[in-house]
């Protein structure tokens, strides 16, 4: 497999076409953007932040990293990597893939390292500058960004796939940069996915989210996949990561975490859904970023 990274961009201030030059990319209003010495682009401009730091923190960051890098969650990522191969098999030519909400990069380099003759244009991008440096600094091979799902700093219909991975679905703005026929995977959590550490740290457990009833515009069902193992970890250390990467960390009250800081193993359940959805119709134009 070769891999480069993907190119397409497009100035988070007026969607204009962005083209590099030596370490700087610029549109031709004169907006421009450094590359950071890591090799990642900031394209998240100051106004369209919601906070000082958004996204995940540093330590959140670095506990995912650890988590990941042990493989505890590499049959997630073998069944990702395999739903794209067979999403993108039909593709002539170079094809290229976004992870939206890509964290430290663990599932993208997965992807990079497959070796199935696919010629691979790839692009992470996520809201955290913390995420976005730690996937720099581990793979140079795809576009790292900081920026938003929210507005993509991607060109209209320039991608061959989108991963959204436990992430924050926009699906206007996926529908925009896909090209017709694009697919979209995601991975989301099912009903049981680490209920028994859920059980430890809060009183009670809240009720499931209702289905989705209706398709989101643009897109179809083209299939659904479901993954079911129990993980078992050894060390407190691996337990604390896993907790401390999730949004339960900071959701559990106080003593819930202290239950959990006292365990020496655990035993969860992993139940992630893998759902395939296509691009649907003519695409979107020159709809403004964010539109």
């Amino acid at each position: 497999m070769s891999v480069e990274p993907f190119s397409a961009l497009a100035c988070p201030l007026d969607g204009k076409p962005l083209n590099p030059d030596s370490t700087t990319w610029r549109c031709q209003d004169g907006h421009s953007f450094d590359v950071a010495r890591q090799g990642y682009i900031n394209l998240l401009p100051v106004q369209n932040k919601r906070s000082l730091q958004p996204g995940d923190s540093k330590e959140m960051v670095a506990a995912r990293q650890r988590f990941l890098n042990a493989g505890h969650y590499r049959p997630v990522a073998e069944a990702v990597r395999d739903s794209v191969i067979r999403a993108l098999a039909g593709n002539s030519g170079v094809v290229s893939c976004l992870d939206a909400g890509c964290g430290e990069g663990y599932y993208l380099r997965e992807l990079a390292a497959a070796d199935n003759g696919l010629a691979l244009s790839l692009i992470g991008l996520d809201i955290s500058k913390w995420a976005t440096l730690a996937a720099a600094k581990q793979d140079k091979r795809p576009r790292w960004l900081v920026g938003s799902n929210a507005g993509l700093p991607i060109l209209p219909g320039t991608l061959d796939c989108i991963l959204c991975l436990f992430g924050f679905p926009v699906y206007n703005e996926f529908a925009r940069v896909l090209k017709p026929g694009g697919m979209l995977i995601q991975a989301e959590a099912g009903p049981d996915h680490l209920r028994e550490l859920r059980e430890i740290i809060y009183p009670a457990l809240k009720p499931e989210k209702p289905a989705m009833e209706h398709e989101p515009e643009g897109f179809s069902i083209a299939g659904t996949d479901t993954l079911n193992f129990p993980l078992t970890l050894t060390h407190p250390e691996a337990i604390a990561d896993l907790l401390a990467m999730t949004p339960h960390f900071y959701r559990a009250p106080p003593e819930g975490r202290e239950r959990a800081a006292s365990l020496e193993m655990l035993t969860v359940t992993i139940q992630v859904n893998l759902i395939q959805r296509q691009r649907i119709g003519i695409p979107m134009g020159d709809r403004p970023i964010g539109y």
